[in-house]
């Protein structure tokens, strides 16, 4: 079953669950003090869950970019001492 709720742009499916009253009960006064809801914890969680994570795509979607990018270090890669990077920082700062 999919319902449209004012607050989404897409259907979205309604789910049942049964959990203990109690559970619940700290559930929802936990979410309260987050400022949220359990609707929304659960919804978050099962796209972790799930592996819809916005984190993940965005991971993803850097290496993607990383991996078709044509920057290189060099043939012997390219390393710094502290001692270099420190000099360097100094330098630019006047």
């Amino acid at each position: 079953m999919f319902t449209l709720i004012p607050c989404y742009t897409d259907l979205v499916a309604n789910l049942t669950i049964a959990v203990d009253d109690e559970l619940l009960r700290r559930a929802r006064v936990r979410a309260v003090g987050q400022g949220t809801s359990v609707n929304a914890i659960l919804r978050e969680e099962l796209a972790r869950y799930a592996g819809d994570d916005a984190g993940d795509r965005a991971a993803d979607a850097f290496l993607q970019i990383a991996r078709a990018s044509t920057a290189r270090s060099g043939p012997a890669g390219r390393s710094w001492t502290r001692d270099e990077l420190h000099a360097e920082r100094s330098d630019h700062r006047g």
